[in-house]
């Protein structure tokens, strides 16, 4: 008899301190995800590209599942979802299932570390609905980015979490893949596993948690490797530490036949993330350092040097609009260097009525009110305009087609410009291309990323450089204002522990 599963996706990492909320136009949108879908439009767009989705499908094909698909929707990092947004598309998801009829098992794509205005556990709050609306007999699977901050709710009212092991996030449809076969062994079984739960207790820097490096590279293989006999799905989530509220941190998750086989699993991994305290951490350099290490390197280099933009991240909930490593590549005089994306709707607007060819005087950025940062306000050449489609091939987005809206390559000294109206994290070489430069041909590129970029540049960069400018994401999650994290929790590799904003001090330990 065939399996009878719904499918539905809402994806969103908040990062509570960002200057932006997501809101319903957003997820429409979509940004680097696909526009929102309903129904058919799922199964239409969301085959064969790099997102958990897809990797579902391929294995649903394979095994007849019976298909309810309902509504699939993403948007890019920011601060908060709107409570308008979340319940709307929660409210659809919801309303679909119960509309559904009977079902063996529910899909769900989600990102794991969404925070609403309304709501610090977005995806908790969903999971239990769907829950209630389906009862206990009906199993729940979900595929997890390796940033979810996992909650105790979560756990209790999903059968099967199963996060990403890459980062970059090279194994999106793949993780969707092992979820979708979770869940067939849960709805062969006919009864849950058991589960384990770990909470780390201190925060990992984003930039530092590559699985390409150490020491995430050790601890992904063991994750991997644990996989088997009585243990049925292993997952170590480096979190996202930009979320203020008291379950951000992050987690390790074990399901196996017994408890015990659960527990070993999920203990082997703890003990190992624990002893790699002091590994995850690394250097960076502030935008000048960075630019002249990159022009220095650049002179004896036949490849582009790449500087990832760390603290302006989309991906991590920047407007990707900051200008301190555009000033930095400036003010060294810098040749042959690229920088995108500078994220101005306004600007993007003024080079396509001024066209190709023409100068334009500007007040470029900086309109996110990041302290220390500002609008650059200079002439710029442009050199080539766009109206911001085209597809993402390299192994991050995978093939998705992406939009940004009107878009130009501006030029000033040395130093080419991607300017975009809507946001993406660049993390693909097209997103140089599609507006005429070619990056494999510059000496310096910048990327407003802090990971991902690397899964499509280090086989073309000559190195990469870690950047500091001001921006909204810190390169080490202590600088945040942090008031509602767990009391306890050290806010970086053998950092400061935070204490609860009730204590007089209100200041963390070991400042």
């Amino acid at each position: 008899m065939k399996r009878r599963v719904a499918l539905a996706g809402f994806l969103h990492e908040t990062n509570t301190f960002a200057p932006s909320r997501a809101n319903f136009a957003n997820f429409q949108q979509g940004g680097g995800y696909l526009p929102l879908s309903r129904v058919r439009e799922i199964l239409e767009r969301c085959g064969g590209i790099n997102l958990g989705i897809s990797g579902v499908l391929e294995h649903a094909g394979e095994q007849g599942w019976e298909l309810v698909p309902i509504l699939w929707s993403g948007a890019i990092p920011s601060a908060h979802v709107e409570k308008d947004a979340y319940e709307r598309i929660a409210g659809e998801i919801l309303d679909g299932i119960a509309g559904a009829g009977s079902l063996d098992g529910i899909y769900l794509d989600l990102h794991g570390a969404m925070v609403c205005e309304h709501l610090d556990d977005g995806e908790g709050h969903l999971i239990e609905n769907v829950r209630k609306i389906v009862g206990p007999d009906t199993f729940i699977a979900a595929s997890l980015d390796l940033h979810g901050n996992v909650t105790e709710r979560m756990m209790e009212h999903a059968d099967a979490l199963v996060a990403f092991r890459t980062y970059p996030h090279i194994d999106m449809a793949e993780t969707g893949r092992r979820t979708a076969v979770q869940l067939d062994a849960l709805m062969a079984r006919g009864r849950p596993h058991a589960k384990a739960f770990r909470r780390l207790p201190y925060l990992i820097p984003i930039a530092w948690q590559c699985t390409s490096l150490e020491p995430a590279r050790s601890i992904y293989h063991l994750v991997a490797d644990l996989e088997g006999g009585q243990v049925a799905s292993t997952s170590f989530l480096t979190g996202f530490p930009a979320a203020d509220f008291e379950e951000c941190a992050p987690t390790v998750l074990a399901y196996g036949d017994t408890r015990e086989a659960a527990d070993a699993a999920a203990d082997r991994i703890f003990d190992l993330v624990m002893r790699s305290e002091s590994a995850f951490a690394g250097s960076a350099y502030p935008a000048d350092e960075a630019v002249r290490e990159a022009m220095r390197i650049a002179r004896g280099a036949s490849k582009p040097v790449v500087i990832a933009d760390t603290q302006d991240n989309p991906g991590a909930g920047g407007n990707s609009d900051t200008t301190g490593m555009l000033r930095a590549l400036i003010r060294n005089d810098a040749e042959r260097a690229a920088i995108g994306l500078i994220v101005d709707p306004e600007a993007a607007r003024i080079a396509h009525e001024a066209g190709e060819g023409a100068e334009v005087t500007l007040a470029l950025g900086g309109h996110s009110g990041i302290e220390g940062d500002a609008p650059l306000e200079a002439t710029f050449t442009v050199e080539r305009l766009s109206d911001g489609r085209f597809d993402a091939p390299g192994p991050y987005y995978g093939g998705a087609s992406m939009n940004l809206g009107p878009s130009a390559c501006l030029v000033i000294g040395g130093v080419r410009v991607v300017v975009a109206t809507y946001k993406a994290q660049l993390a693909d070489q097209q997103m140089f291309r599609f507006v005429g430069i070619e990056p494999t041909e510059q000496a310096i590129l910048v990327n407003k990323s802090s990971v991902h970029f690397r899964a499509d540049f280090e086989p073309i960069a000559e190195t990469i450089l870690v950047g500091v400018a001001p921006g909204p994401m810190p390169l080490d999650p202590a600088d945040l204002p942090w008031t509602r994290l767990a009391p306890g929790m050290r806010l970086s590799p053998n950092g400061p522990a935070f204490l609860s904003r009730e204590d007089p001090a209100r200041k963390a330990v070991g400042e």
